[in-house]
């Protein structure tokens, strides 16, 4: 699994939004400055993040966007998952029903559904709230 840059600037993104926009709506090209970020590229990564309810948006001289929900409640899991997709490590377990037809006689299986298991886990122990204050410390072995 690699993520790409949509995920990663999808995450900068956001962290800036928590940063930066409590309770107003923070413009796009503020945020493309900071992150040093194109416009056109995080209008396509707020395309997504507002289809799947992570945002909020207004357009206007007041417009902008902020979060949709308290920052606590946003896991890097739920962002990654919005703009890249299945997180899965393997292609057989890219949906919920394992279709592959070797599933009853792999022997890789189990390794397979471990790993998805300990990236979807850690993934979902960090919080949106512990990056924006945790910036530059790397301290996020859990």
């Amino acid at each position: 699994m690699k993520i790409s840059t949509r995920g990663r600037y999808a995450l900068r993104f956001m962290i800036d939004l928590a940063q930066h926009g409590t309770d107003s709506y923070v413009p796009l090209r503020d945020v493309s400055e900071r992150q040093a970020i194109s416009i056109k590229y995080l209008e396509q990564i707020t395309a997504l993040l507002s289809k799947y309810g992570l945002l909020q948006s207004v357009r206007g001289p007041q417009g902008g966007y902020r979060l949709a929900k308290p920052v606590a409640e946003y896991t890097v899991r739920e962002i990654l998952r919005t703009t890249e997709g299945n997180l899965a490590p393997v292609a057989c377990l890219e949906s919920d029903q394992n279709n592959c037809e070797r599933k009853e006689t792999c022997s890789t299986l189990k390794v397979w559904l471990g790993l998805g298991k300990v990236i979807n886990d850690y993934l979902d122990s960090i919080t949106l709230d512990q990056l924006m204050f945790d910036c530059g410390t790397n301290n996020y072995v859990i």
